[in-house]
């Protein structure tokens, strides 16, 4: 499973953002091998880390392609003090039972 961070420093949102931002989470969650989304914010909300889960590289490239997200990324600065992107393989997801998460093992 990969899991992709994206971590931010948030601006501030208009219009424009909002399309773009939920045309990109609608194509992720439509992609084959999506499992699921996190996102958490900074106590102030000033700092944002949505983490999107695929089964495979595959979604992961199909999502770096589209081109609403390609237009984001070149348009970041309008809405982001700064940016990271973390690209991991989750090898594995454990806990005592009594908090389930979109990776525990089926």
């Amino acid at each position: 499973m990969i899991n992709c961070q994206f971590i931010f420093e948030f601006l501030g949102a208009d219009d424009y953002y909002t399309r773009l931002d939920d045309a990109i989470d609608a194509y992720a969650k439509s992609l084959d091998g999506y499992v699921g989304t996190e996102v958490w914010f900074s106590e102030d909300r000033r700092f944002k880390n949505a983490s999107y889960y695929f089964e495979s590289m595959d979604a992961v490239r199909e999502l770096a392609a589209y081109p609403q997200h390609i237009e984001a990324k070149a348009e970041n600065q309008r809405w982001y003090g700064g940016y990271q992107i973390v690209v991991s393989e989750v090898t594995a997801s454990y806990g005592n039972g009594r908090l389930n998460h979109l990776t525990d093992p089926q």
